[in-house]
């Protein structure tokens, strides 16, 4: 049995957010059905590279062990098949604008009339109200908004452009997986459902916990590279010889004392990251100095796996993959393709003691399952081919 066998969802949501945490529940046993249209193509769904049959490698990883069900949400017929499918499936996770799914007639306060244990989660940008409730935005918008780009620069650079969307998984996805969790632990206590309102900007403001707090304390504001964990202290990347970098997180005194020794500044031991800013850059400086007279090979023989100070490569994702940490934890993993072949993708970080996540195969074409799932809901073939003449199945 698996963690979350018993668990049906059923996927409205697009692009990562929603998407990625409808992955996880999949990964560990759910049944989730995708619910799609071909007159809104999931933007994932369309983002190159692809595979030989021209499908996207990156929507093959995020619908993994997902049914896709083709539905034109616009018709009284499509709403039926939903209203159906939520007597069992009755968990809900959406990702359109607020008053969409009201607007449909799919909405929260209309489906649980339907059934009262229906689990309903939201997720946006801003959440349900507010000025900022119907605005549209990505990832980086909401960053800005939450107060974290600003101090999370260089001095009089440019905030950068992540490599990882971290609004969009930490802030949507996991919250709304949290949210999820919790509203189905309070049904099986009370044998009732629960909406779930996930804003975006409201998830990675709470993420200001160390800085926020701070400035809520003190009034200080946090400033670029002037914070502890910011760059403000020796805590930070540095480049090699070779233009690669480390990172270097030898905050306290056994790790600092492990990278004077390692770097050959044995004088400087005693710095904290207490002293003064001079001190503080004075320190920063020789650390600097000291890794540009190596190369990357050369300093990966110093900091190698004997080495427990805090340092380590920063390595590229082809890199990462070979990482022999990762592989022990089987984080990239093959996962079976219809035609018999496998796909490599990146596995669940969830461990559990005596269970294995399953990925059931990778993400399908459009509206693959729409026929077996109408014929388990009752439908005749007749009627499944007179929906798909009428446009109700797109």
């Amino acid at each position: 049995m698996t963690i979350l066998n018993g668990l049906k969802i059923l996927d409205f949501s697009s692009l990562l957010p929603g998407p990625l945490a409808t992955m996880l529940f999949a990964d560990l046993g759910a049944d989730v059905i995708h619910i799609e249209s071909s007159r809104r193509v999931d933007l994932m769904r369309i983002m190159p590279p692809y595979d030989e049959d021209q499908e996207s490698y990156i929507h093959q990883h995020l619908n993994r062990s997902k049914k896709s069900l083709t539905l034109n949400l616009k018709t009284e017929q499509a709403v039926e098949i939903v209203k159906a499918l939520i007597k069992e499936y009755d968990i809900i996770i959406e990702g359109f604008r607020p008053g969409v799914m009201d607007r449909l007639g799919l909405g929260y306060e209309e489906l649980k009339e339907v059934n009262p244990k229906l689990i309903y989660c939201s997720i946006t940008g801003y959440g349900q109200n507010g000025p900022f409730a119907n605005r549209p935005g990505h990832d980086n918008n909401y960053l800005s908004v939450a107060g974290v780009l600003d101090h999370s620069r260089l001095k009089g650079k440019k905030p950068a452009a992540m490599g990882i969307q971290i609004a969009d998984v930490a802030g949507g996805t996991l919250h709304a997986a949290v949210g999820v969790l919790a509203a189905a632990l309070h049904r099986e206590k009370t044998g009732k459902g629960k909406y779930i309102d996930v804003s975006m900007t409201d998830a990675v403001f709470t993420m200001n916990a160390l800085y926020g707090s701070q400035f809520f304390g003190s009034g200080r504001c946090p400033k670029p590279e002037e914070e502890i964990l910011n760059g403000g202290t020796f805590y930070d990347y540095y480049q090699t010889k070779d233009e690669r970098y480390f990172s270097v997180g030898s905050l306290e005194p056994p790790f600092r004392k492990l990278l004077c020794e390692a770097l050959d500044i044995p004088e400087l031991i005693d710095s904290t990251f207490n002293d003064s800013y001079y001190t503080q850059m004075r320190f920063k400086e020789a650390v600097c100095d000291a890794f540009k007279s190596k190369t990357y090979a050369e300093w990966l023989e110093v900091f190698n796996e004997d080495f427990h100070g805090c340092v380590e490569p920063v390595l590229t994702f082809e890199e990462a993959c070979e990482h022999p940490q990762l592989i022990a934890r089987n984080m990239v993993v093959e996962v079976p393709k219809k035609d018999g072949t496998t796909q490599r993708q990146i596995g669940t970080a969830l461990k559990f003691d005596g269970v294995e996540p399953i990925y059931k195969f990778a993400g399908v074409k459009m509206g693959e399952h729409t026929n077996e799932i109408l014929k388990e809901l009752g439908y005749s073939e007749a009627l499944i081919t007179e929906l798909r003449e009428n446009d109700i199945l797109t």
